[in-house]
């Protein structure tokens, strides 16, 4: 045809790897790998011929402490919506526009630098902002019972939580920022695989290196009931060095327990109020709850399903960073650009945000199974239903929430479906 460039002297096209083709290979790869994870380690069926109907709320708790915990619930929930709501807002103020991008004005600090100090600006601009909120929760939270923490401490646990998040934060973008600015096409490859490895290291390391500045740890000091677990240990098949025991009354009166770390970082750790409100026997039947999750490795798994997270999470930012329009609205010119932190802290608060059905429902499946070996181990379950109520009444949990917001929001099952539980040996 007329005007059309011979074949052979046509231009060749560019088949160069961009950070955009390599992103979009990873949400591929990260897709696949994340789906065989959950088939793999996720127990969708927690619960030996189905999950029972959840036992009525009158069965359980008197009328009074029914009304306590759902007008709690609804003011509870109104206080931690309004705080995400305005972090969300903030967050999306500051990186979906160029106002986080000149937050440093004209200032011509070493690309590090700037990193350091808009992770800082940034966190501390949303810290602010949801502050009052804070307070407001810690007032109302002290009005019904549910701590006794000055406002000083509380103060000083918003300090140290902020502290904490700077840091953490500034490491991975410092990460994520120098590596783009050295490999601009494979970044998305080489930050998927850092963010692993951090993954990883931060769950091993969280025990040891966080929850100290949070809370004082000491070896259990009940020898009865630490030979109870011991032999109860013995029947799950883990093996315990040493159940801690923290300081959470200084905090909260609620009751809890938790396992953390994995390896030689794994720890069982007890609320001091649960020591203080329980029964030998119901202590017995919460720690035969985190034994489940040392002996089926929950930790590690959540961790490995971390990875799969990551691995398509990079490849997410490498596609959203690589359109022009995104760029243009946030004044940034990459993901090299050290101005680009108040963007990518705001597509992490979003996708957080966006991911949190997937991580809690999987979180409730493992909660589930917990519950059942829990009460398989102990063969107690009058003792597990005592201790279901007794950590309901005591956070002033609401029994039948409403099911969008146990969907999205709920990490455990209610405790009218654990309760439920009881009934299957």
């Amino acid at each position: 045809m007329a005007g059309r460039p011979p074949q052979d002297l046509a231009p060749e096209p560019d088949r160069r790897l961009t950070d955009r083709t390599v992103g979009a290979a990873l949400v591929v790869a990260g897709l696949v790998l994340l789906a065989w994870l959950l088939t793999a380690v996720v127990p969708w069926h927690p619960v030996p011929g189905g999950r029972p109907q959840p036992v009525p709320a009158d069965s359980v708790f008197t009328p009074r402490e029914i009304d306590r915990a759902e007008a709690w619930a609804r003011l509870g929930r109104l206080i931690s919506w309004s705080s995400l709501a305005i972090s969300l807002a903030v967050s999306s103020w500051l990186g979906f526009t160029s106002r986080g991008a000149r937050l440093l004005g004209r200032s011509r600090m070493p690309w590090w630098a700037s990193v350091m100090a808009l992770t800082f600006l940034v966190s501390g601009i949303g810290q602010l902002a949801t502050l009052p909120v804070t307070l407001m929760a810690w007032q109302q939270r002290t009005r019904v019972g549910l701590t006794e923490q000055s406002l000083a401490g509380v103060l000083r646990d918003q300090a140290v939580g902020f502290a904490y998040t700077v840091v953490i934060s500034s490491i991975a973008l410092l990460a994520i920022i120098g590596i783009a600015r050295r490999l601009p096409r494979a970044w998305p490859a080489v930050v998927a695989l850092a963010g692993s490895v951090l993954v990883v290291g931060s769950s091993y390391l969280w025990p040891v290196l966080v929850e100290p500045a949070f809370n004082h740890f000491t070896p259990l000091q009940d020898p009865l009931l630490e030979r109870g677990i011991q032999q109860l240990a013995q029947r799950e098949g883990v093996h315990v060095d040493e159940v801690l025991v923290s300081d959470a009354s200084r905090r909260t009166t609620t009751l809890n327990a938790y396992v953390s770390g994995f390896g030689d970082s794994r720890r069982v750790v007890l609320y001091d109020t649960l020591l203080k409100d329980l029964d030998r026997r119901e202590v017995l039947s919460v720690v035969g709850h985190e034994l489940a999750h040392a002996r089926h490795g929950d930790v590690e798994a959540g961790t490995v399903l971390g990875v799969g997270g990551t691995v398509v999470g990079v490849g997410l930012l490498a596609l959203v960073i690589g359109a022009p329009g995104v760029r243009r609205r946030a004044g940034v010119y990459g993901i090299g650009d050290p101005r680009v932190v108040a963007l990518l802290l705001a597509l992490g608060a979003w996708g957080t945000l966006a991911t949190m059905p997937l991580q809690n429902g999987v979180s409730r499946q493992f909660e589930t199974r917990a519950d059942v070996d829990a009460l398989k181990a102990t063969g107690d379950p009058v003792a597990f239903v005592r201790m279901q109520r007794a950590l309901a009444v005591t956070s002033l949990a609401d029994p039948t929430p409403p099911a969008w917001s146990q969907w999205w929001f709920g990490s455990h099952p209610t405790v009218l479906q654990r309760i439920a539980l009881a009934g299957v040996r």
